[in-house]
């Protein structure tokens, strides 16, 4: 049984084309199931659904052979244990620092302020300032990042943005490109050596997708 760990939303909406260039089709949509294990019309492959910060982790030890996640999620977690052989070029977006429209980025930054960043990537938000050579405190939040400067919990937000229309309707304004994010398909290095036979056949597919479409 080759196990394929998703998460729901926009992740597995585009993952299904690829799934299909596979010869596999989940037996039920995820989105109106309650099921967290989903088969598919091939008795050897099921889905998993995770959340989409998880799925690292359930690849990395074994419980899932295949995953399919966000570049963001994966430089959080750091890929420990993870073969990550292929772009697959779906739930693009880019990772962005983003502050208030009357907040004055850059004169902070040429002053050597302190700023007070709020993220749910405190890696990659660390890093990116320390590569500036910026000094920062940093505040975990998991949600509605948008809120900390409009209540002066934050200077600073850095987040995941697609369209910019929730920045701008809070307010905000983004101000610099921390990188480019799209999801990757990950496999356990072990799963690989074991079943290469059925493994290798749907990295194939989808990288024979991918090239189709460009």
């Amino acid at each position: 049984m080759i196990t394929i760990a998703l998460s729901k939303g926009r992740i597995f909406e585009e993952t299904t084309p690829l799934l299909a260039a596979a010869g596999i089709h989940p037996a039920e949509d995820p989105e109106s199931s309650r099921k967290l294990i989903i088969g598919t019309n091939r008795e050897d492959v099921r889905l998993i659904i995770v959340r989409a910060s998880d799925v690292p982790t359930y690849v990395q030890y074994g419980a899932a052979d295949l995953g399919i996640a966000g570049k963001d999620v994966l430089d959080e977690h750091g890929g420990d244990g993870l073969y990550q052989p292929i772009d697959l070029q779906i739930a693009k977006c880019k990772m962005m620092v983003a502050v208030r429209e009357d907040f004055d980025y850059f004169a902070s930054i040429r002053s050597g302020a302190r700023l007070k960043v709020v993220t749910k990537y405190v890696k990659t938000a660390r890093e990116h300032f320390a590569a500036k050579g910026m000094h920062v405190d940093l505040i975990k939040l998991y949600g509605s990042m948008e809120l900390g400067p409009l209540v002066g919990l934050a200077d600073v937000i850095v987040d995941l943005v697609s369209t910019g229309g929730t920045l701008r309707a809070n307010n905000l304004k983004a101000v610099e490109e921390v990188g480019e994010i799209s999801s990757r398909l990950v496999v356990n290095q072990a799963s690989l050596k074991l079943n290469r036979g059925k493994i290798q056949p749907i990295m194939d597919a989808f990288t024979n997708a991918i090239a189709s479409r460009t």
